[in-house]
């Protein structure tokens, strides 16, 4: 591992003692083999003057919920070292009381919680502390005689700290370990399982020590611990079957979930192995992961109902051995599953949530391949994980809770969406916490949106390969399909019947209808199998009221409203919901430019503004009201709703 150390970097802060702790703070966070979003702390002890103008010595520490990878000086918790020091000489104390304790001796009390290995990093008599989950050195400690590989590879120069739960406890046990120890002759302390120290009065001995520490784990085992890595056939990807573990998967957490799968040379090739379904059970990288990805993953099969039911039934039987205390069981739901010939599937909630499970699952992944090279993946026993999966800090995170978006773990696709109604739907979808494929002609839609929860594709909607091809990229790239907002159209130029143009009214037909029942006919397979699957198709107010010269696009808009009512009927039997939006004169799409509107208003005599208001409410309907309307459609408000045809035009004579 090489030092990111920099020392024109560090001489800009160095006189500030917190923001040379961000600065190192930073560089341990760059590291995914040392922590991985949100693991590991770090601290730095310095004095500041209170209120009365005196100097008392503080503890600033990693807070709760602060990377360490982008960490700010807001992120550390100032404590009263003293306070703390006199908590580590306490014979018992629960973790609560502890939080609670800490938090009273803050002197910041808008700071975040103080880390719960706060009262660990106040008796190392150094005045800056890194602590890091090092994959490296966590692989050799949960190999076969792996508290006797580190004790060979560091001799006397690290202490060694068998696995006791983080918190009160583990403070404890290192405080009686270390009582008459010379610190001078330590370079770190390791906690079997779980992770490294290092320790130092400069933040630059501190962390070259624990890239020093890092490093000789990875060289011991690259000698010792080569992967060589066997061929595997990669199997063709089937969407629908990846939207069906999706969907059972989604059922068993009672929520919706995305699934994003992980088809790298480590994934397949870890899947792959014949001995797979021993070696990845039998536990995580470190306790501190159980909170992500709970103990082991999925193993999939050919049957996911099937696999599924096993794992649900394992996870109870797990948490029914352990628990003495009445506890509130989690959801059994895996976080992450192996499949065999494709690679690794993570399962979160937000796309964050997956890439963060993801990554811990490769780490993971890693890990067990060099530990079996060693003699054996041997983790912590399930005890100790599940002690830590419903610790009582976790558990009172449960009682929180808090607002969730409604249509997050919700998987849309809106066509039409560059601009207009399309885009309006786009944004109303993201801000309701959905993820979107957003599919329009125009080239600029792959990269209109800027967002990782969006996926922009260029896709003529005419083209009945090029929107099978949309759909599966869609599921591919967020695991299923729940959402399809139908909005992709063109308003022909007027023309009476007897003049029209053969090839207008066939263009009129291609993308006002034709197209939709081709993304229908791709949609169907996945939304029935998607999380409170909904069809909302945008027709027009030319359905119920039609006007002269506008024939091509009143007929098209008329036979999409029809299909629409057709797949209400056959589809309610599956629990897809397909609804009708009729909007009328919403000005802020790409067909209304000033020099239409300019001559539409003036033929009916009106200014621009009248115009636009020119119905019975005098509102001026918008395309983000089309927007909610659609959104509102998809969601639990319409549960008991299909077939609706619902105009949104402020009122129009013609139509009421």
């Amino acid at each position: 591992m090489k030092s990111l150390w920099c020392e024109q970097e560090a001489a800009v802060v160095e006189k500030d003692p917190l923001a040379l702790r961000v600065y190192s703070s930073r560089l341990l966070g760059m590291e995914a083999s040392l922590v991985l979003h949100g693991g590991g702390n770090t601290s730095v002890k310095a004095e500041a003057v209170n209120l009365f103008g005196e100097r008392e010595r503080l503890l600033y520490v990693k807070g709760s919920g602060w990377d360490l990878a982008t960490i700010e000086k807001e992120g550390f918790s100032p404590v009263r070292l003293s306070v703390l020091q006199k908590m580590a000489r306490l014979p018992a104390l629960s973790d609560s009381d502890m939080v609670n304790n800490q938090r009273a001796a803050m002197t910041n009390p808008n700071a975040p919680n103080p880390s719960v290995e706060a009262i660990l990093h106040a008796i190392i008599p150094f005045d800056f502390v890194d602590h890091t989950h090092a994959d490296a050195v966590v692989t050799i400690s949960n190999s076969p005689n792996g508290a006797a590989r580190l004790q060979a590879l560091y001799g006397d120069k690290v202490l060694l700290v068998p696995y006791v739960m983080p918190g009160f406890v583990l403070a404890r046990k290192v405080y009686e370990l270390t009582a008459s120890i010379d610190w001078s002759e330590l370079e770190g302390i390791i906690l079997l399982g779980h992770g490294l120290f290092s320790f130092a009065n400069s933040a630059r001995s501190s962390y070259q020590q624990m890239i020093e520490l890092v490093t000789k784990a990875e060289q011991y085992l690259a000698e010792h611990a080569s992967v060589v890595a066997q061929h595997q056939v990669v199997e063709p990807l089937s969407t629908l079957q990846l939207a069906k573990v999706r969907s059972a998967v989604s059922k068993a957490r009672g929520k919706a979930v995305l699934a994003q799968l992980d088809s790298s040379a480590l994934a397949v090739n870890f899947c792959g192995r014949d001995d797979v379904a021993a070696i990845a059970m039998r536990g995580p990288l470190t306790p501190d992961h159980v909170i992500r990805t709970k103990r082991i993953p999925m193993l999939l099969g050919r049957e996911v109902e099937h696999d599924l039911g096993i794992y649900v039934e394992q996870y109870r039987a797990y948490f029914d051995g352990h628990d003495s205390e009445h506890l509130t069981c989690l959801d059994a739901a895996p976080r992450w599953a192996v499949w065999p010939g494709h690679g690794a599937l993570a399962f979160g909630v937000t796309v964050r949530e997956c890439g963060i499970i993801a990554d811990i699952a490769s780490h993971t992944m890693q890990a067990i391949a060099q530990a079996e090279a060693l003699g054996g993946w041997q983790p912590l026993v399930e005890k100790d994980i599940f002690e830590l999966e419903y610790w009582e800090l976790e558990q009172a995170k449960l009682k929180k809770g808090g607002r969730t978006p409604a249509f997050r773990g919700r998987i849309a696709l809106v066509t039409g969406a560059a601009s207009g109604i399309g885009a309006a739907c786009v944004h109303a979808l993201v801000a309701r916490g959905a993820v979107v494929a957003a599919l329009d002609i125009d080239p600029a839609i792959a990269t209109l949106f800027d967002s990782d929860v969006v996926m922009g594709i260029c896709c003529d909607m005419t083209d009945n390969n090029g929107v099978r091809q949309s759909v599966e990229a869609c599921v591919a790239k967020f695991g299923g399909l729940d959402i399809v907002i139908s909005n992709a159209g063109c308003f022909p130029p007027s023309h009476s019947i007897e003049q029209m143009p053969a090839a207008v009214w066939q263009q009129s037909l291609d993308v006002n209808l034709t197209s939709h029942q081709q993304l229908m006919q791709a949609s169907i397979p996945y939304l029935r199998v998607g999380v409170e699957p909904a069809l909302v198709m945008i027709a027009s107010k030319n359905v119920p009221a039609p006007g002269p010269g506008a024939s091509a696009y009143s007929v098209a808009k008329a036979g999409l409203t029809q299909l629409a009512r057709v797949a209400a009927l056959e589809l309610g039997r599956d629990g897809i919901r397909v609804n009708v939006l009729h909007p009328n004169a919403v000005f802020d799409t790409a067909i209304w430019t000033e020099e239409v509107l300019r001559k539409r208003a003036a033929s009916y005599g009106m200014s621009v503004d009248a115009y636009k208001k020119n119905n019975v409410l005098g509102c001026e309907v918008s395309s983000s009201h089309v927007a909610e309307m659609a959104c509102a459609m998809a969601s639990s408000l319409f549960a008991c709703n299909s077939g609706v045809q619902l105009p949104l035009d402020g009122g129009n004579e013609r139509v009421i």
